[in-house]
């Protein structure tokens, strides 16, 4: 299975394409700037590290929301408006404002110049557990399909999402690699839904010994990652 041919290519998003720790803390920084602006009451009870331990423990008594990281954003806002004694009006503008922010991302030097090459050879998709809008972003010319959590319902690891991201593209699991930067997520995720996997390690972590996690291949970069999808289709 390891020298078959790929016919399509599927990516996840965030530390796969971009790296999102920045752009998160900016995000987070620039929304709270916004709540202190517009709803003063949630700003001044709430710092930026209450409002992310308030989305924790949200997450905690509702699993679920972790398929969709935008409405559990949400939610957590929604309550916290409540308890400040806040205008729910503007909640809306809140998200819009985060939505702005969040999606201000920089895709590695490497990224965009591997994806023209790599369309060019193959197909190529997406599936994320994050909200990043490719559209807003400018990077969704590239890819045919794009399959998110928060749409599909169910979240990486899960097969059942790898799966019918393969059926929308029209092609059978062993026919597809995925390449993403989470060894639990990305790596062992594709691989228990038949896709092959290769694990995006720009750290050049050892991560995947302790976890004993055997990624198809491991790259350092996108040109590594070009090279080695070179030398899969020549079988």
């Amino acid at each position: 299975m390891t020298n078959r041919r790929p016919h399509a290519l599927l990516f996840d998003l965030d530390d796969t394409l971009w790296p999102i720790g920045p752009v998160i803390a900016a995000a987070e920084t620039s929304w709270h700037a916004w709540l202190a602006e517009h709803a003063p009451e949630v700003a001044q009870r709430y710092s930026i590290a209450e409002l992310r331990a308030r989305r924790m423990a949200l997450l905690e008594q509702r699993p679920e929301l972790v398929v969709d990281l935008y409405q559990l954003r949400r939610v957590a806002l929604e309550q916290a408006f409540a308890e400040a004694g806040a205008d729910a009006a503007h909640i809306d503008g809140a998200m819009q404002h985060f939505h702005l922010r969040r999606n201000a991302v920089t895709p590695y030097a490497d990224v965009l110049p591997a994806l023209a090459e790599l369309q060019a050879t193959l197909r190529l998709g997406v599936i994320t557990n994050g909200n990043a809008d490719l559209e807003v972003i400018g990077l969704h010319h590239h890819f045919e399909t794009v399959l998110a959590s928060a749409r599909f319902g169910r979240a990486k690891p899960d097969p059942a999402i790898f799966l019918a991201a393969c059926e929308a593209m029209g092609v059978a699991p062993q026919d597809a690699v995925y390449v993403g930067d989470d060894l639990r997520l990305d790596v062992q995720g594709a691989q228990g839904a038949g896709l092959r996997a290769v694990w995006m390690n720009r750290a050049g972590s050892t991560a995947h010994l302790e976890a004993g996690v055997a990624p198809d291949a491991i790259c350092a970069s996108f040109d590594a990652l070009l090279a080695w999808v070179r030398e899969q289709m020549q079988h």
